[in-house]
């Protein structure tokens, strides 16, 4: 789906949302929405493309008619060596989930993760229990200030790795792993930025449990969750918030500073 109206000009600014099943998620129609809302000329295409492919399809944007792209989680990590130029928080992170085309350069920046707090910060979240050490993960802790995050991964060393590079000190670095009983239930969040593909050990959650899946994306921490009553939340039940970011990213670049209604045809 795009916007409500399916209306494409030559002056329509156009982005992708760049996944292995981006035309699974209702990322682009609900951000479309907003665009129409605004009365902005512009629209989000999904963009199912393979691991195999994203390279070539990633490259060519540099001289294609998209104006710039969000890109899903399985991605963010690969999009960083052709970007022409990024900020800190991306080279630090080792992470890209949205970018923009200046002439035939691509300009990236991370935003998910900036939403993520907001709505953490909105919700009065302010103990944490982070599972992994995924770049998401290290933008996290990045953004760390304000929150008391307790870091969890089955790798201590690599924990350990983390917590350095994004200059924790003191840092609370605990092993997550099978066999184990572990009770969450005294963070105010978890997020699982982890591949860990069972979490059996969790025994008790938290109020707000948050991973990066999609809908038919297999989730170990909603699997888990729904084992014991508890709630979770993936990409799709944050969909509002994340769109909210997209338009205000594109916006903030300059991208949606013309309407409709200024438009000459």
């Amino acid at each position: 789906m795009m916007n409500d109206a399916n209306e494409i000009s030559h002056h329509t600014k156009l982005y992708g949302f760049i996944g292995e099943e981006a035309g699974q998620s209702s990322f682009c129609a609900t951000l479309n929405r907003k665009f129409k809302a605004n009365n902005k000329d512009a629209m989000m295409i999904p963009m199912n493309v393979r691991e195999d492919d994203f390279f070539f399809t990633a490259s060519n944007m540099k001289k294609s008619h998209l104006n710039g792209a969000v890109i899903s989680y399985e991605y963010v990590e690969k999009v960083v060596e052709i970007l022409d130029e990024s900020p800190e928080l991306v080279r630090r992170s080792g992470m890209c989930d949205i970018l923009i085309r200046d002439g035939e350069k691509l300009v990236g920046d991370v935003f998910f993760i900036r939403v993520l707090t907001a709505f953490l910060k909105d919700n009065l979240v302010s103990n944490i229990a982070l599972i992994g050490v995924s770049p998401y993960a290290k933008v996290l802790s990045f953004f760390s200030c304000g929150f008391n995050i307790s870091y969890f991964n089955d790798d201590l060393e690599a924990l350990m790795h983390l917590t350095q590079e994004t200059d924790v000190l003191d840092a609370d670095i605990n092993r997550i792993a099978t066999g184990m009983s572990i009770d969450f239930s005294q963070f105010d969040a978890v997020l699982d930025f982890s591949n860990l593909l069972n979490l059996d050990m969790i025994e008790k959650f938290a109020k707000i449990n948050i991973d990066m899946k999609h809908k038919k994306q297999f989730s170990s921490l909603k699997n888990r969750a729904n084992e014991l009553g508890a709630n979770c939340r993936g990409f799709d039940d944050l969909l509002e918030e994340y769109s909210q970011g997209a338009y205000n990213f594109f916006e903030k670049k300059g991208d949606l500073k013309d309407d409709k209604s200024a438009m000459k045809f």
